[in-house]
């Protein structure tokens, strides 16, 4: 496969050939790994949006929305670039107070602080996304449904969840995977749309 260009792979692994995206994986990780790597300064950090930027990859890929212009990694960068921001702006909806002396007394006033109270009609939204999302969750099979909760809900690490779950990370990411692929059909079969 070493001949083969990331086109050429991308290709393949849209026609139903697994080990043709184990090589764009392969090919392209280290490149990925240092453009998050640098942008963060953070091993855990990155090593987990290096694994979610290769699933939206895997998702946009599987689905055909990838335009083949011959720059796989620039793409690739885009969409983990895309990802940190998004990291970075849920982050900062939260202002952090950190420890403070008064009197030579050290005390905490919260760990977090909410910048914004959601409003009755966001609470509202809220509930019935985290409802249609429960209510799709029934339908997947039982070690799908543990590893959403458990990245989605709980907001555990691959490796986390792969050593809570008692696999390897390359399980629990194809785990993942699949749940979101048959979310998303779920979704589709019945018209559920998921928005804030």
């Amino acid at each position: 496969m070493k001949t083969l260009t990331d086109s050429l792979l991308i290709a393949q692994y849209q026609k139903g050939d697994e080990s043709a995206l184990s090589e764009l994986i392969r090919r392209n990780q280290k490149d990925l790994y240092s453009f998050i790597f640098y942008k963060i300064m953070d091993e855990e950090l990155a090593n987990d949006l290096f694994q979610d930027t290769f699933m939206k990859i895997i998702v946009s890929l599987k689905e055909g929305r990838y335009s083949d212009d011959g720059k796989f990694i620039l793409w690739a960068k885009r969409i983990a670039h895309n990802l940190i921001i998004d990291h970075f702006r849920l982050k900062n909806k939260y202002v952090k107070i950190s420890e403070t002396t008064y009197e030579n007394e050290e005390f905490s006033i919260f760990d977090l602080l909410r910048e914004t109270e959601e409003n009755i009609e966001d609470r509202l939204v809220t509930k019935q996304i985290y409802e249609d999302l429960m209510n799709m969750m029934i339908y997947l099979p039982e070690n799908q449904q543990e590893v959403i909760k458990l990245r989605f809900f709980d907001g555990l690490s691959f490796k986390e969840i792969a050593e809570q779950t008692n696999t390897s990370i390359n399980t629990t990411l194809g785990r993942v995977r699949y749940a979101l692929i048959n979310m998303r059909k779920i979704m589709e079969d019945n018209q559920i749309i998921l928005t804030r």
